[in-house]
């Protein structure tokens, strides 16, 4: 009798591996199967969307957020979160195109007329990697929660923008600066360029580096991590200066693009970051995700907006297709989380 049991019991074995092995074969590719099937319902929907020029038009919006995605995704591995870098993002591109518009007016003795369009640069870059290691600083000496703590940030820099540029915008920035955002090379967009470098040094450090597996381990257990010996705080504070330099990087190729370096640039960008790590299959509890998949979510982001403009449908709309995207990335991620 046990065993007429066990052989009657024997083939379910290899059919839930199967049906396993098949939901991890889902799971692992669910970003590329979201984005085909987005694809396709657009090319069907419109005639523009599949054109190359409209194909291009995608690659050098998304670079802005995959360049603050990269920063946001380091940040959700440890299992915190920046809501600042859009705010970051405003700041750091009006300081850049202030010192570069105003720097060609003061005397040579000046400091700032050493301001080539370089030197503003970096300047830009610094002042957000500054604002992002205040966010670190913020959570790890005074424990401040990361929502907190960016969220005060997010206000302050947005303050500080208004100030910097008496809430107008500073435009004619140069044909040099523009061809950052708007510029060529071997046919491909600068922006692109830049935003592909970031991917595979990004790419480098969490896959290659010591940082890349403090990252992860800190996210997967921080107390675990501490009595291991890695220092947290100092790489948290890492982890959000990082993440304020990309914000940075990423305001410049925006006022590049534009010209101009607005006020209120940089809002909402926090939220499409966020969409682009959770989509791309990193975790919100930290410890588990990669730098590919949120290139793929943001690729998602990316066409899901390009495609409701050339949809003519309404901003307000387009509002709540994003927020039901992320509820229902942020249900799958629970899901798969419950599951193992």
């Amino acid at each position: 009798m046990k065993t007429e049991t066990q052989k009657l019991a024997t083939p379910a074995r290899p059919l839930e591996m199967n049906v396993r092995f098949d939901k991890a074969q889902l799971l692992r590719f669910q970003s590329l199967i979201a984005l085909f099937l987005l694809c396709m319902a657009l090319t069907m929907l419109s005639d523009k969307f599949l054109t190359v020029s409209n194909l291009w038009n995608v690659l050098r919006q998304i670079s802005v957020n995959i360049c603050i995605s990269i920063g946001m995704t380091l940040v959700v591995l440890t299992a915190g979160i920046d809501l600042s870098v859009g705010s970051i993002l405003a700041l750091s591109g009006a300081i850049t195109a202030g010192l570069l518009k105003n720097g060609i007016e003061l005397p040579t003795q000046n400091l700032f007329i050493g301001f080539t369009i370089l030197g503003a640069i970096l300047v830009g870059i610094l002042c957000g990697t500054f604002l992002g290691a205040l966010n670190g600083i913020s959570i790890t000496r005074f424990k401040v929660p990361p929502f907190v703590a960016t969220l005060a940030m997010l206000t302050v820099a947005r303050g500080l923008t208004m100030l910097w540029t008496g809430g107008f915008p500073i435009s004619s920035l140069g044909d040099t600066f523009l061809y950052l955002g708007a510029g060529w090379f071997l046919g491909i967009p600068v922006p692109v360029w830049i935003t592909t470098v970031l991917v595979l040094v990004a790419i480098f450090i969490t896959k290659k580096t010591q940082l890349g597996t403090y990252i992860y381990a800190i996210g997967g257990n921080e107390s675990a991590s501490r009595l291991s010996g890695i220092n947290v705080k100092r790489v948290k504070i890492i982890v959000y200066s990082i993440a304020g330099a990309l914000a940075a990087i990423g305001g410049l190729l925006v006022t590049a693009r534009l010209d101009s370096a607005q006020p209120n640039a940089g809002i909402s960008y926090e939220l499409d970051s966020i969409a682009a790590v959770v989509i791309g299959g990193t975790s919100l509890s930290g410890g588990r995700g990669s730098i590919i998949g949120t290139v793929q979510g943001a690729i998602i982001i990316g066409v899901l907006n390009n495609g409701l403009v050339l949809l003519d449908v309404s901003p307000f709309w387009q509002q709540v297709v994003k927020g039901l995207v992320i509820l229902l990335a942020v249900i799958i991620d629970k899901a798969n989380s419950s599951d193992e």
